[in-house]
């Protein structure tokens, strides 16, 4: 049986290289696969649509399941989690210490709808007491002016949101344009005498929060076309086994001490120290250990009111197999 041929656009991470150099293959497949920063990956794939399976913002497929034509089916593979505490930056002149202070400020996100917005609203109002209402949000460019959306957004109506063309977020922050700042990546004006963290020893905030609800936040997942899933039913399944084999090689190649992989000092030790405290399946994979994560980011994006549907996890997925992962 011919192989069918797949075009695969991922970020350039640890988890991704035993598949780009081939250490695993994914059954039945001809893969081409591509590196792109992730940004620009994301901003090719939701206007053009480039390739035929991608690593994919979460907030983004779930808005995706609303349209008519439902263009992705997701496999449970999730490429980027993180706790998003240490991505809260504020102004000093500010006067914010806690989440609750940050309602009636002005606080900026480059895009709205990104799963680190959506889990820092989702959190902040159910453990910090903080409406994701209260503050003023503030969209624009992180580090460039932006004139536009990058890709196209929706704006509930029940949030208070300007949108600011002429200067970046992080000279804004820097400046006092705005008070805060919920970001994927830290602002170049951070740290600076007027820029710092909300929380500055974010490890301890987001353990308590892991150890309260069980939760890494995962911010992508891996999505196939819809199309070509439906016509190769046993797709999903392949691209679920190689993604999660080469997770496994990664998160073992941590262990290997003779030459560090990544330029820190006590990797081993970090790799330890998390299993300690997150458990050995810290970033876990497949339909099962990720049940209750999903529902949480299911019902904070309904009441972001970026979706309208009751989904259950189930529903981002398709096939018995996949089902039962």
């Amino acid at each position: 049986m011919a192989s069918i041929p797949l075009t695969i656009g991922v970020s350039d991470t640890d988890r991704m290289r035993p598949l780009v150099d081939g250490q695993v293959t994914i059954a039945g497949v001809d893969a081409k696969i591509s590196l792109m920063p992730v940004q620009a990956l994301f901003n090719k794939q939701l206007t053009e649509h480039t390739f035929d399976c991608c690593e994919f913002p979460l907030a983004s497929y779930l808005r995706s399941l609303e349209t008519a034509e439902k263009p992705y089916l997701a496999v449970p593979i999730f490429p980027s989690r993180h706790f998003r505490f240490s991505c809260v930056f504020v102004n000093t002149a500010s006067g914010i210490t806690k989440p609750a202070d940050l309602a009636g400020k002005r606080v900026g996100i480059p895009v709205f709808d990104m799963a680190a917005a959506v889990w820092l609203r989702g959190i902040f109002e159910d453990h910090y007491g903080l409406d994701r209402t209260a503050p003023i949000y503030v969209t624009g460019g992180l580090e460039e002016a932006r004139g536009s959306d990058e890709h196209p957004q929706y704006y509930p109506e029940k949030f208070r949101i300007e949108h600011v063309t002429g200067k970046s977020l992080a000279t804004l922050l820097a400046e006092g344009g705005i008070d805060a700042l919920y970001t994927a990546r830290a602002p170049s004006t951070w740290p600076s005498a007027s820029v710092v963290r909300l929380y500055p020893s974010p490890i301890e905030v987001e353990l308590a929060y892991f150890a309260k609800t069980g939760i890494f936040p995962p911010m992508h997942v891996l999505v196939v076309k819809r199309p070509i899933a439906e016509r190769h039913p046993g797709l999903t399944r392949s691209l679920f086994d190689a993604f999660a084999g080469s997770q496994r090689i990664a998160q073992e190649k941590l262990r290997d001490s003779a030459a560090l992989g990544v330029m820190l000092p006590w990797l081993l030790e970090h790799l330890l120290d998390t299993e300690q405290r997150l458990g050995t399946d810290y970033w876990p994979v497949g339909l099962a250990k990720n049940r209750t994560t999903l529902e949480v980011i299911i019902r904070y994006m309904r009441e972001d009111g970026l979706t309208t549907a009751a989904l259950a996890p189930e529903d981002l997925f398709s096939g018995a197999d996949i089902l039962a992962t």
